[in-house]
């Protein structure tokens, strides 16, 4: 079926079952915000493949709800379908809540899969329906019963990492997480998140394309844990360890049922974000609920001495592929045809050289021209093209290590560039480097801080529709929950930022039907002085490759800003060079020359 018909038979099943409304979320049943093949629901029914967008379809109206990062793709994918493309956050937009508000009769019904939607979201939901004297319905997956071919759960086997690489046993992480539940007054801790249940366990999976994660539940008591879970994916040492810390394993959708028998004296700890709707009214009427942030936010953010090692260690062998990369792409374009995917692949052959790596850490960002103008544009088939000889290309890529997973934008020019792609690069240079070499107190948020990023651009009357940064997980997620750099408060992520915190920088320049601009390093919150005013902090930039000299216009650099690029290009040469062949290592002299 063409996604019209696709959504001609969710129709029919809504008018069937007496849905006047039905929403349809990304999520898959853990809040993940990238979901494997069995749970991508939203992206059968509307041909839209972005990480992020609500459906929402009506008797006669169907309608996408994404952020500003996909408006060009969701426009491009939407066409010819019939569903409406909704840019959250502009002017005269109606939220998700709002529109169903509007569309519901009275008395009517709003339907969803509970699994599928946050307690937080669900909540704000339920206030919408009220308006209208309106019913929820969360208990059926109407796209799942339209998708005949549909994908099953992965089954794909868990690996363990040692604290040789996690740096703490998960008897301590138990420790630490039952001492926040006190804290909280709870004894119970309902976790669905997936990188919250692998931080725990040390154990890392292959479930979810790209990011090593395990389908799983976990059930946290001051005595034990249970571990719901495709008890196949584990081995018999992976199961002995567990059992060493009282951890019980149990079938993978059993929560659902044990939730339903909770002792209604116990007091439940869940995060509202980070707990499905449907998992959260399970928990028996009368039982005390404590919402907040997952204690293993926190914990797992703030990345140890183990963890910060291994971290940079994985930076330097990527920084290698990467430069390996630049010296091929520089040397060969225009001699040989490089498309889109075809770069992709060469850097994933680069990557795999490199010891203890896994795979990639996301889908790589390939775009060459004006597919770069395409915040988040992912090469196909279909879309693939030879690289520009005359303009930028833009790249968004990162690889996943045993010492953790790295994340990292450049740009590279090829050929004659005009004189806005240039400002348009050394303009996004400015913004990377303004926060890059902060200094605060303790107790600073990304939110304050994000304004450094964006005043370069703002001075040129320029923005960018994105966050500035988002921190990284250890093999895990690399959006983590806890931090990030944005211009609008976002909740969830106002945590203060942390010595051990590794967040990323990368500011952007877009210009649609031209070209875009993209340039990030990740980095490590440190420790600096302490005096009367308090604890300074400051970042220490830990992605180590070369920022393409042949697109910046030094003239528009301050002294600082060019001692800055020359201080850093000095720091790349040496971690870099001793890794590379005589003709890579004179190539990288002459980009990471002193300007």
């Amino acid at each position: 079926m063409n996604i019209p018909e696709r959504i001609s038979a969710l129709r029919a099943l809504m008018e069937e079952r007496g849905y006047d409304v039905y929403m349809v979320p990304t999520d898959d049943f853990h809040q993940s915000e990238y979901v494997g093949d069995h749970f991508k629901v939203r992206e059968y029914i509307t041909g839209f493949t972005g990480s992020a967008g609500t459906a929402v379809f009506t008797k006669d109206e169907a309608g996408l709800w994404t952020d500003g990062r996909y408006f060009l793709q969701a426009d491009q994918q939407l066409a010819g379908t019939g569903v409406k493309l909704y840019k959250m956050g502009e002017p005269g937009v109606p939220t998700v809540e709002e529109f169903i508000a509007s569309a519901l009769p009275e008395g009517g019904t709003l339907g969803f899969d509970g699994r599928v939607v946050a307690i937080e979201e669900g909540a704000a939901l339920e206030e919408a329906v009220a308006s209208k004297d309106a019913k929820i319905n969360y208990s059926e997956d109407l796209v799942g019963e339209v998708w005949a071919d549909r994908p099953a759960l992965s089954e794909k086997p868990a690996f363990a990492l040692g604290e040789e690489y996690t740096g703490e046993s998960t008897e301590s992480k138990l420790a630490r997480v039952r001492e926040a539940m006190k804290k909280a007054g709870a004894d119970v801790h309902v976790i669905a998140a997936l990188d919250d249940v692998c931080w725990i366990t040390n154990l890392r999976g292959d479930d979810v394309d790209f990011f090593p994660l395990l389908l799983s539940y976990a059930v946290i008591t001051m005595d034990d844990m249970k571990l719901y879970i495709d008890e196949r994916k584990l081995n018999d040492d992976m199961k002995a360890d567990l059992a060493k810390n009282n951890i019980t394993i149990h079938p993978y959708n059993a929560i659902y049922e044990d939730i339903k028998n909770l002792d209604t004296a116990s007091t439940v700890l869940v995060d509202p974000n980070r707990l499905n709707y449907a998992l959260f009214n399970n928990i028996p009427d009368g039982t005390k609920v404590v919402q907040q942030v997952n204690p293993t936010i926190a914990m797992k953010a703030k990345k140890n001495d183990v963890e910060i090692r291994n971290i940079i260690n994985a930076h330097k062998k990527d920084a290698v592929a990467m430069t390996k990369w630049m010296y091929w792409l520089k040397t060969n374009i225009g001699k040989i045809e490089i498309t889109e995917l075809s770069a992709a692949a060469k850097l994933e052959t680069l990557r795999k050289e490199q010891e203890g790596y896994l795979w990639q850490s996301f889908e790589p960002i390939c775009a060459s021209a004006e597919h770069a103008a395409i915040v988040h544009y992912e090469p196909t088939p279909e879309t693939d093209v030879p690289l520009t000889q005359n303009g930028l290309f833009l790249t968004d890529t990162g690889g996943g290590y045993l010492e953790g997973s790295t994340d990292i934008s450049r740009t590279f020019a090829f050929g004659e560039l005009t004189q806005q792609m240039k400002e348009d690069f050394t303009t996004v240079l400015q913004c990377n480097f303004n926060l890059a070499h902060a200094v605060f107190l303790e107790g600073t948020t990304g939110y304050n801080l994000d304004v450094l990023a964006r005043m370069p651009a703002w001075r040129r009357g320029i923005n960018f529709n994105h966050g500035t940064g988002h921190d990284v997980g250890y093999l895990m997620n690399i959006h983590e929950a806890s931090c990030g750099f944005r211009c609008a408060i976002r909740e969830k992520e106002q945590a203060p930022l942390m010595v051990g915190l590794v967040i990323t920088d990368e500011p952007g320049i877009y210009i649609e039907g031209s070209h875009g601009v993209r340039t990030e390093n990740e980095l490590l919150v440190r420790k600096g002085p302490k005096n009367e005013y308090g604890q300074f902090l400051y970042f220490e930039p830990i992605t180590y490759v070369p920022i393409d000299l042949d697109a910046i216009i030094p003239e528009m650099l301050t002294d600082q800003e060019r001692e800055q690029l020359n201080e850093y290009h000095k720091k790349v040469y040496e971690i870099v060079a001793p890794h590379l062949n005589d003709e890579e290592r004179e190539w990288l002299k002459e980009y990471t020359r002193a300007i």
